[in-house]
């Protein structure tokens, strides 16, 4: 596997995206640590995990029981060369396995790599600002939106085209404009 910080980015996209808990955890370091910040109490995670193997059990596995048809987009230019951190916007799209209501949220990742001919993924903070519920009628709508969107680095002007009019939507792309 290729190990460079934005393969890594992307590799990480796809695990949890695609639930490849296995994939997840050979991109973190054996001790690597993940922090989530959340600014809404529409969604809830574990504040800190430590740990590969547990990253990918929070990340991929738990991620997984409760959420389906996810697309989750790095909103910028990816992280050239060896960088020893980076940080960007991201957006996903997401509907819930139990009620099928839809969830689209925005926020920021930020990363600090471990360097060396096999780079890692050291630690990696989450922050959740905005995450919408909305209603299951809306599934059809939301995916033939993101669907066709670059993917996983999407430019902040290609997210308005053909994005559906929805308040709650609309919120999220301002964010990320």
């Amino acid at each position: 596997m290729n190990s460079r910080p934005q393969d890594l980015v992307s590799g990480y996209v796809r695990a949890k995206d695609h639930n490849r808990p296995d994939a997840m955890s050979r991109l973190f370091a054996r001790d690597a640590r993940l922090e989530m910040v959340v600014h809404t109490g529409t969604i809830s995670f574990p504040a800190l995990t430590e740990g590969n193997d547990a990253i990918a059990d929070v990340l991929a596995r738990r991620f997984a029981q409760s959420y389906e048809n996810v697309h989750t987009f790095c909103v910028a230019t990816p992280p050239e060369g060896d960088v020893r951190h980076y940080g960007c916007r991201w957006l996903v799209v997401m509907s819930e396995k139990e009620s099928r209501a839809l969830r689209v949220g925005c926020g920021r990742y930020d990363w600090a790599f471990r360097p060396g001919a096999k780079a890692l993924v050291s630690a990696l903070t989450i922050t959740i600002d905005q995450m919408h519920t909305l209603p299951a009628n809306q599934l059809a709508a939301l995916m033939d939106w993101v669907t066709p969107l670059p993917y996983p680095w999407c430019p902040p002007a290609a997210l308005a085209v053909g994005a559906p009019a929805i308040d709650e939507l609309q919120s999220l792309l301002d964010y990320l404009a």
